[in-house]
């Protein structure tokens, strides 16, 4: 498990199809009344005719803007009062920049290594040919080799273009930040909305890395939803129909391939230690 300070990551955009990452820091951010400690200035980094600002009411029925931009986050101090360990945990949650990344990334990292941050964990989701039915995948990579070796994963192979996260986990590595990465496969046949199933899959896959729970319930209304609304379409149409029923069975597949005899032990660990009587065992 990460400890330290560590910094949570994910920017609309590019990196975020059906706005899963930052949907999950979104809800995160709303739970622990997260503050801004520092934000780029909108005029060096985005292009206003490709990130829009939009106008708003305020609660006093203002018109107000709303610029696109990146703030540095943390929990209100009444929230970390509470809950004390909320005090190592940031968040970076904007839109992706549109111009100068390496000035922004320079930015960035001064503020990452102002607050002396031990640990990056970067998420980021990408359309993929999987079910809107089964829990999200999730697959992890980093460059940092304690990290590849105390979770076995394997640095990414990938060649291409990139968005920012990458950028900023390159300039992350080499102040000797470590930096892992999460990036979550959404289904490419539903783009155009939100995701909020993808979002409670990101809060589970962090509360496993840094020990960090939040509330999904609002997400799990709001996913059940989103899920009875994609059943309803695909149900009028028997080729869509089919072919979700082909990346249902594609899925079972490699999931049954990964319960190894390795897997179901450390899974029936997982079990005996998150009973209520685990405390009473002696330790082996």
């Amino acid at each position: 498990m990460l400890t330290g300070r560590i910094l949570l990551v994910a920017f609309e955009g590019w990196n975020d199809a059906t706005e899963a990452a930052s949907g999950a820091l979104k809800a995160i951010a709303e739970q622990i009344g997260a503050q801004t400690l520092e934000a780029v200035d909108p005029e060096d980094y985005f292009d206003f005719q490709f990130s829009r600002p939009i106008i708003e009411f305020d609660g006093e029925g203002n018109r107000v803007l709303s610029w696109p931009g990146c703030e540095l986050l943390q929990a209100s101090p009444e929230q970390i009062a509470e809950r004390p360990e909320l005090d190592r945990l940031y968040l970076l949650l904007g839109t992706e920049p549109s111009r100068r990344w390496l000035s922004f990334a320079a930015e960035i990292l001064e503020m990452v290594q102002d607050r002396e941050i031990d640990a990056v964990v970067m998420l980021g989701a990408m359309l993929a040919d999987v079910p809107h039915t089964r829990p999200m995948q999730v697959f992890k990579s980093s460059m940092n080799q304690q990290l590849m070796e105390r979770y076995a994963i394997e640095p990414s192979t990938y060649q291409g273009p990139v968005g920012i996260l990458t950028v900023l986990g390159q300039a992350f590595e080499a102040e000797g930040i470590p930096v892992l990465s999460l990036w979550g496969s959404v289904p490419h046949y539903v783009h155009n909305t939100t995701n909020p199933k993808a979002a409670i899959g990101f809060l589970s896959e962090i509360l496993e890395l840094t020990g960090f729970s939040f509330d999904s319930s609002a997400l799990a209304e709001q996913a059940f939803e989103w899920e009875r609304g994609v059943d309803d379409m695909t149900a009028s149409d028997e080729e869509m129909l089919s072919y979700v029923s082909q990346l249902e069975k594609a899925r079972d597949a490699w999931d049954s391939e990964q319960v190894s005899g390795e897997a179901l032990a450390r899974e029936f660990e997982r079990y005996l230690n998150d009973r209520p009587d685990s405390q009473d065992r002696p330790k082996s």
